[in-house]
C-alpha cells in the first residue's frame, strides 16, 4: 500500500508471519502489504484483488497485452500479478527504497529485465517527467497513502489528469480509497473530473473500509452479459473472485 509523494523521514520496512503469510509494515501496526509463503502468485488481500477489477474491462484475449503500471509498490503483489501471472511489461513506481528492498527479499519481487521496471521515485513528480509514458498504458493501479494509512497522499485533480495521460484509449486505472470517509465523495469529484463521470465506477467497501474506484479513458463499457462471461473466464485462469466484483460494483455518482 505505501507509497508516499513528500521527502519527509520516510519509515523502516519491517516484516511479520502469521498463518503462513508474510506482511510487509512501515513503522506502524498497519499492514501495508501481504504474501503466502507458500504461494506467493496468490493475491491475499481483499482490496488488492478487487484493485485487479480493472480486467473487467479487458477482452479475453487482450489480458495479458500491454503496459501495467502500479503507483505504490506495497508488498508488490499487483507487480507480482501483473508481471508473472499475466507477463505484462509492468512499471512500478515507489518512493521509499526500503520499501524496495524488503519486496525484493521478503516479497518475491525480482530483479528488473525486460518486463519488469521498478523505479524509485516520487509518483507525483514520475508522472510529470519525461520517463512517464503517454498515452500506452493499458492498466493503472493507484495505491499512494503514508505508512499511518490515514488517506491518499496523492488526491487532486491535477494527480488524477496526470494518471489519465498514461492511459492508451483501452486503458483503466484502479485507486484505492476509504469509502468510509468523507474524504471519499470529495476523491470521487475529483477522478470524475479528470476523466468524466460516465467513465467512473467504484466496488461496496470491503470490511476495512477500501473503496476501489475504476476509471476508464475511452475504453467501451461492457453490457452484463459480456461482464459476466469476462468474470468466468477470470475466476477460471486466475482464480480472483470477478463474479463477486461484479455484484459489488456500481457506477458514479450513486
Amino acid at each position: 500500500m505505501m507509497a508516499t509523494s513528500r521527502k519527509a523521514r520516510l519509515p523502516e520496512a519491517t516484516i511479520s508471519e502469521q498463518a503462513g503469510v508474510r506482511y510487509l509494515h512501515l513503522d506502524t501496526p498497519w499492514v501495508q502489504g501481504a504474501m503466502e509463503i507458500r504461494r506467493p502468485s496468490v493475491v491475499v488481500l481483499e482490496y488488492v484483488q478487487r484493485m485487479l477489477a480493472w480486467l473487467l474491462w479487458r477482452p479475453h484475449d487482450q489480458l495479458a497485452r500491454g503496459h501495467a503500471v502500479q503507483l505504490g509498490l506495497g508488498a508488490a503483489a499487483i507487480t507480482r500479478f501483473t508481471q508473472r501471472t499475466l507477463r505484462m511489461r509492468t512499471t512500478a513506481v515507489e518512493l521509499n527504497p526500503a520499501v524496495i528492498a524488503a519486496c525484493r527479499r521478503w516479497f518475491r519481487l525480482g530483479e528488473d529485465d525486460e518486463r519488469l521496471e521498478v523505479v524509485c521515485a516520487d509518483a507525483g513528480a514520475w508522472l510529470r517527467s519525461a520517463a512517464a509514458p503517454r498515452a500506452t498504458v493499458s492498466a493503472l493501479c493507484v495505491d499512494l497513502y503514508d505508512h499511518e494509512a490515514a488517506a491518499p497522499v496523492l488526491d487532486d485533480e491535477h494527480f488524477y489528469a496526470d494518471c489519465r495521460s498514461l492511459l492508451a484509449d483501452d486503458g483503466i486505472m484502479s485507486v484505492n480509497l476509504f469509502g468510509r470517509r468523507s474524504s471519499f465523495e470529495r476523491s470521487m469529484a475529483r477522478i470524475a473530473a479528470a476523466f468524466g463521470a460516465d467513465c467512473l465506477w467504484y466496488l461496496t467497501p470491503t470490511r476495512e473500509g477500501n473503496t476501489i474506484a475504476v476509471a476508464t479513458h475511452a475504453a467501451a463499457t461492457p453490457d452484463r452479459a459480456l461482464w459476466q462471461a469476462r468474470a468466468d473466464n477470470i475466476e477460471a485462469r486466475y482464480g480472483l473472485p470477478a463474479r463477486k466484483w461484479l455484484r459489488l460494483l456500481h457506477a458514479w455518482p450513486p
